[in-house]
């Protein structure tokens, strides 16, 4: 029993020391922003270096062989220059925090939030709140980015309002939101917008092949049970007894809100402001059934990238938070006048005044490497290696479970490396007797696992930011080594998730199979 325990503690030990040492290279890294300056500058080197070579891999978006676009140029240069301040303004990360920032400023400076986490709290045990904050994580991929800017701030507040440490918090509501990013009991948008690459990647072989939307929908929505189990086992077992060491709470961090009795002002302010927010919802869920809503797109569908509702979800989380915040804060007094809320709108920008310093250089970085090539030419050749290797299937399956996840550390959009990789994925996996849809289930797995420890991803920053609230020397490598935990479980039980659910046979989606030609 004793060694046992040595062999536990001498474990956790490695462990540690590993994360530890994570943490202090990465944060020895230079601030966000200059790094994301650094490394723009980088693809400009990069970009002339390799321009003159010529590559035999052919880019599946042009059909013509790969070419890495010299940055530095006079035309590209001045294209750069000219273009530099709609590249900022056109950031759609930046769009997304700030505009639905100033509806949830209101709510959570009237006291809103404040009042229904203590509801909450009186309901809910400390032991569930790790699961409750991942699952609400997974529910917000219906409702694209919002989980960004909502649940994982919130999972913040949840955990240190409970007395529990703020950082676990928001890697549990980080982990869901982004490493959770394809499991979802819900379907989402990026069903079909995945579905848009892979339909044309298999009818290159097949012609007449159809894909449904929903071909992965039962196995992400099997997979949400997994990944809430096992960030539940991270967060509580791994993550937050490391942050009590690690990284303890700033004495001068905000205070953890009051968890006190709730007035009878505040209870009454509570519910007619979520009768509000429920009414509002519920006309927005009566003017979307129709099948000729105007929030559906041409074909009637309401959640396809093209759909207006999907389009709109941003400044609808502005008005659904902006009215019923409006309404507590009045009711219960926090508001005396328009002044007070617009005065809450100015209090949430200045806390986003950091991230919108880092998103400048941010989005100068991601154009460039963009346009650059460079990122495609890294999934191209990834892609022509795994091919050459000629692996059984399971294995095969698992390598493209891990190329997608290491070349997500560089080309963070979903739909940007799926054009990259269908193309090249699918019809090799066809010509094996694996499906489509197969193919596709193990892109996703790989593709959100390793979203939580990529600086690179648009919104690792703002989850910084989120973390200085409490700690105030969080740097980019307290955020990676806090998240390293969840990206290699996940991708190891996920993968291994996936062909113990090939094996047993279990349908991955609508109108799916596992193998091709289908039975």
């Amino acid at each position: 029993m004793e060694s046992t325990r040595v062999e536990e503690n001498s474990s956790n030990g490695l462990v540690d020391r590993l994360l530890g040492g994570i943490e202090k290279v990465g944060n020895k890294l230079p601030d966000p922003a200059m790094l994301f300056l650094i490394s723009l500058v980088v693809v400009w080197i990069l970009s002339l270096i390799l321009a003159p070579f010529e590559f035999s891999d052919i880019d599946p978006r042009s059909g013509n062989p790969i070419q890495v676009n010299n940055l530095l140029t006079g035309a590209a240069f001045t294209t750069f220059l000219s273009n530099m301040v709609t590249i900022f303004t056109g950031f759609a990360p930046l769009g997304v925090v700030l505009v639905a920032m100033l509806g949830v400023g209101v709510a959570d400076e009237a006291g809103y939030f404040n009042t229904s986490i203590k509801l909450m709290l009186n309901v809910t045990s400390k032991a569930f709140l790790t699961p409750m904050v991942i699952l609400v994580g997974l529910l917000s991929h219906s409702a694209v980015d919002a989980g960004y800017v909502l649940v994982i701030p919130l999972g913040g507040i949840i955990f240190y309002a409970a007395g529990r440490h703020p950082l676990a918090g928001i890697a549990a509501a980080f982990a869901g939101v982004s490493g959770g990013f394809s499991a979802n009991p819900l379907p989402s948008a990026l069903d079909p917008l995945l579905q848009g690459f892979t339909q044309p990647a298999a009818q290159i072989l097949a012609p007449d092949i159809l894909v449904n939307p929903l071909n992965n929908y039962f196995f992400t929505s099997i997979s949400s049970v997994l990944i809430i189990g096992l960030g539940w086992i991270i967060t509580d077992r791994i993550v937050e007894p490391r942050l009590y060491k690690g990284a303890p709470i700033d004495s001068d961090a905000e205070e953890a809100p009051e968890m006190s009795t709730i007035s009878s002002k505040e209870r009454k302010a509570f519910w007619w402001s979520t009768a509000v927010l429920v009414a509002g919802l519920g006309v927005l869920f009566l003017t979307v059934i129709p099948e000729n809503s105007p929030f559906r797109d041409a074909n009637g569908s309401w959640n396809s990238f093209q759909a207006p509702i999907m389009q709109s979800i941003v400044p609808l989380i502005f008005l659904l938070f902006l009215i019923p915040g409006v309404v507590y804060g009045y009711i219960s007094g926090a508001f005396k006048n328009s002044k007070d809320m617009v005065d809450a709108m100015t209090k949430a920008m200045t806390g986003m005044s950091y991230y919108i310093v880092m998103a400048f250089f941010c989005s100068l970085f991601v154009y460039a490497f963009g346009q650059s090539n460079i990122g495609a030419l890294l999934a191209l050749k990834g892609a022509a290696f795994l091919k050459g290797l000629a692996l059984p299937g399971y294995v095969t399956i698992f390598g493209i479970v891990f190329l997608t996840a290491f070349v997500n550390l560089f080309v963070g959009s979903a739909s940007a490396k799926w054009a990259l990789l269908a193309p090249i994925f699918v019809p090799m996996l066809m010509q094996l007797n694996i499906s489509p849809d197969l193919t596709q289930a193990a892109y996703r797995v790989g593709d959100s696992s390793s979203n939580i420890i990529t600086p690179l991803m648009p919104y690792f920053p703002l989850v910084v930011v989120y973390c200085q609230r409490y700690v105030k020397n969080t740097g980019i490598g307290t955020l990676t080594s806090i998240m390293i935990p969840y990206t290699v479980i996940f991708l190891l039980f996920w993968s291994v998730f996936l062909v113990l659910y090939w094996v047993t046979g279990i349908p991955l989606g609508f109108g799916a199979s596992y193998v091709y030609p289908a039975p």
